[in-house]
């Protein structure tokens, strides 16, 4: 059973705090959740709604149908009824967010101490209990859910929030960062947990990112452990520094949240088109490592991962998400892997942006030219060693499938849930390292009779990174792309991989 409630109104009448609570509700009565949000870049205003489906079974992404559409305002029935299943059904009412949520706990009866112990959470609990309570009682209609037996011993999170655990889990010491959706909440999210009394981290914001960049690399090179995130835009403007700590071997760690471009783009929608800007920004030849997770719980662990990589090789290391993983939350059962690091540099060091002898100093010298660019070709070989200690890939589905399925980041959730749900006689790869890329994957493609790729984006990029590593070349018939800023709808996907195969 999937369950899909659509919760819309105007900027500033609370859809996110609505879907929140009704989410840990559901969570609280033993189901499985997972939400998304889709807003406009305004304050007031405009139209707002957050996708929630729900699930005896764990969910990763929603479906285009709507069960139950809840209307905070009158656009929202006229922008989203088309989409209403016959059997749907609608709220509409002319009252304060917590009357909805009330009504919506009477619908899908959860007990209403549920909701009162969640309102106790947050601010004007008894104007919130007085309207809740209101809600609660005067609806009438209930959906008769099954009541599930299982406790389920997980929280809620999103892969912003997950970043921010894998950083402090890593020791950090200085986040860096100028506002930029989506990554901005990354730097909220810190900022708040800063003023804990046990943090060991603080968090700064400055004029730009090229500030950011600068700032980060500063705290790095006297030993400190830092971080700094942004989006494309704002990385755009990091590249300088990028490069110059491929030079000068100087561990950072950047966190790049994609969303749609070119330029300004969509600012508040999702995107998977920054792949390459990741993998070849910055100028010269240096390496680096991007992992790009595809829930909160791989939030967690390539940020770690990328903390790890980037001290012990004194690279950059970049953690590559996007919108709808930094926003979107699904339930973390799991207790995430942490590893242990050691900083790289202990002890003052001179750090030179320019071609330089072991001591720091320029130099023009040919022989010291080519014996640094070598010692950067041996460090690369190096580190795609060390990365075969983690997963670089995923597999998933029917392991023996001659059908192979490829995706990465937050396309994750979409494909999984369309290869249960579709009963689907495929394998799933999930490419988690961009760079250093799996010589693996190269034999695991060799046995597919067909293979087909699931990207946001229009270009395909991860099928020219493929094609780059393992000489593949993949179909343009079999590459299920979307760009209009919207994540992949699972019961669509399964339309889309059935048609191919």
């Amino acid at each position: 059973m999937r369950f899909n409630i659509v919760i819309g109104g105007k900027a500033g009448q609370g859809p996110n705090m609505v879907t929140e609570i009704v989410s840990q509700g559901l969570i609280a009565s033993g189901y499985y959740a997972f939400y998304s949000r889709d807003y406009e870049s305004l304050i007031r205003g405009g139209h707002n709604f957050n996708t929630l489906t729900f699930s005896e079974e764990p969910v990763y992404s929603n479906q285009s149908k709507i069960d139950l559409l809840v209307c905070l305002d009158e656009n929202t029935e006229n922008v989203h009824a088309k989409n209403l299943r016959k059997e749907g059904m609608i709220v509409k009412v002319r009252h304060e967010n917590m009357f909805f949520a009330g009504i919506l706990f009477k619908i899908l009866g959860i007990e209403f101490r549920i909701l009162e112990e969640q309102l106790r959470k947050i601010k004007n609990f008894e104007g919130n209990m007085k309207e809740a309570r209101e809600g609660y009682e005067s609806e009438k209609r209930s959906l008769k859910l099954e009541k599930m037996s299982k406790k389920i011993n997980g929280s809620l999170m999103n892969g912003n929030q997950g970043i921010s655990k894998g950083a402090i889990d890593s020791g950090l010491e200085w986040y860096y960062s100028y506002p930029m959706t989506p990554a901005t909440p990354v730097m909220m999210e810190l900022g708040v947990l800063s003023a804990e009394k046990d943090a060991r981290h603080r968090v700064i914001e400055l004029e730009n990112e090229i500030a950011v960049m600068i700032s980060a690399i500063g705290s790095s090179l006297v030993g400190a452990r830092a971080m700094c995130g942004t989006s494309g835009g704002g990385f755009d403007l990091m590249t300088e520094g990028l490069s110059m700590t491929g030079q000068a071997e100087i561990p950072i760690v950047v966190y790049m949240a994609s969303r749609p471009g070119p330029s300004t783009g969509l600012a508040t929608y999702s995107s998977q088109g920054d792949l390459n800007l990741c993998l070849y920004a910055g100028h010269g030849e240096f390496n680096r490592v991007v992992i790009a997770p595809g829930d909160p719980l791989e939030s967690i662990e390539a940020t770690n991962t990328a903390f790890y990589l980037s001290q012990k090789f004194r690279i950059p290391a970049i953690v590559l998400g996007d919108k709808d993983l930094a926003e979107s939350k699904s339930v973390v059962e799991e207790k995430e892997k942490i590893i242990e690091i050691r900083n790289s540099i202990t002890k003052p060091e001179r750090f030179n942006s320019y071609e330089h002898d072991e001591n720091g100093t320029a130099t023009e010298n040919a022989d010291i030219t080519r014996k640094n660019f070598e010692q950067r070709l041996k460090t690369a070989r190096d580190i795609a060693k060390e990365c075969q200690k983690f997963e670089m890939f995923k597999i998933y589905g029917n392991k023996n499938a001659k059908n192979v399925i490829l995706g990465w980041g937050s396309t994750k959730g979409a494909i999984l849930d369309a290869i249960n749900d579709g009963n689907l006689d495929a394998k799933f790869i999930q490419i988690i390292f961009m760079e250093p890329f799996s010589e693996k994957i190269k034999s695991e493609l060799a046995k597919a009779k067909k293979v087909l790729i699931v990207e946001n984006n229009s270009t395909s990029q991860l099928s020219q990174l493929i094609s780059q590593k393992t000489g593949i070349i993949i179909e343009d018939k079999n590459k299920i792309l979307k760009y209009d800023g919207r994540p992949f709808f699972s019961d669509k996907l399964i339309e889309e991989i059935k048609e191919r195969i």
